[in-house]
């Protein structure tokens, strides 16, 4: 009796065969549900996406603009940033000029210095480093400012006033930003040849007259226009994300945080993204 025939043995190990074989479907199933939850999510976000797009479109080109609310956007988009902009504007064209004076004194081109920095500034540096501040300032501020009216319910108190919040809140915000980013961007080129001017005179000395003279007579066409374009796109990406991230926030008051950040993160991304895609508009229509 103690020794059992093979059909028993075979008998005992099934059952365990089984529980092992369920208990593996189980998890790639809690793990298929799990992706296919994602993915869906994913989705819902994307489409999300395109319906803000498609309504912002529709409110901006209906009638009755808020005329009053727009300014007073842009008020606090472009006169509010001023000073963050002056800071950098300056900064930028500082310590580009301090850094890239000792290699150019090696190669005996410090005459190249004004119209370089002027490319630079006017290209890439001034237009993206002035959108990567205003993502941060003017994105988070939109995330934060309409995240919280989301949650006290003030926008579902809009719509029963038959104010329309879309074009209230959100057009008004996005059209200053696409107009006053691009004038914060040239006020901060303007200011970036400034402050390069200064830092070419602490070990130097170069008139005034000279060094604007040679800074501008190295800017053409191509780099100037396209600079100035697509600080445009700048200014609609930030106000957007910005705008969207606030108007769609949760319901608990966390959700004014997470909001500000993830715009501020997801334009400063999306600046990058349309800064590459310019640049290789330009390389290869230009």
């Amino acid at each position: 009796m103690g020794n059992l025939s093979p059909v028993t043995k075979v008998i005992k190990v099934i059952p365990k065969l089984r529980d092992a074989t369920a208990h593996s479907m189980t998890k790639l199933s809690e793990k298929t549900l799990e992706q296919t939850d994602i993915f869906s999510r994913f989705l819902t976000d994307v489409a999300d996406v395109f319906l803000f797009i498609a309504r912002f479109n529709k409110e901006m080109f209906s009638g009755h603009f808020e005329w009053k609310e727009f300014l007073h956007q842009c008020y606090q988009v472009g006169y509010k940033t001023l000073p963050l902009i002056s800071i950098t504007g300056a900064i930028m064209g500082l310590v580009l000029t301090i850094q890239s004076r000792p290699v150019l004194v090696d190669f005996g081109a410090v005459s190249m210095l004004p119209g370089m920095v002027a490319v630079s500034l006017i290209r890439e540096m001034g237009p993206v480093i002035t959108a990567l501040i205003c993502a941060g300032k003017i994105g988070s501020g939109m995330g934060a400012e309409l995240g919280s009216m989301k949650v006290t319910e003030q926008i579902e108190a809009m719509e029963v006033s038959s104010t329309n919040p879309m074009r209230f809140l959100v057009v008004t915000r996005v059209l200053a930003a696409t107009i006053m980013i691009p004038m914060l961007v040239l006020y901060a080129d303007l200011l970036g040849i400034l402050g390069s001017w200064g830092g070419a005179n602490i070990k130097g000395e170069v008139t005034f007259t000279l060094f604007f003279s040679q800074a501008f007579s190295s800017i053409d066409f191509i780099d100037f226009i396209p600079a100035v374009v697509k600080t445009f796109f700048f200014g609609a990406v930030i106000g957007l994300v910005g705008t969207y991230k606030g108007y769609n926030a949760g319901r608990g008051t966390e959700s004014v945080g997470i909001a500000a950040n993830s715009a501020v993160v997801l334009a400063s991304l999306l600046v990058i993204i349309v800064d590459t895609y310019n640049y290789y508009l330009v390389e290869t229509y230009l």
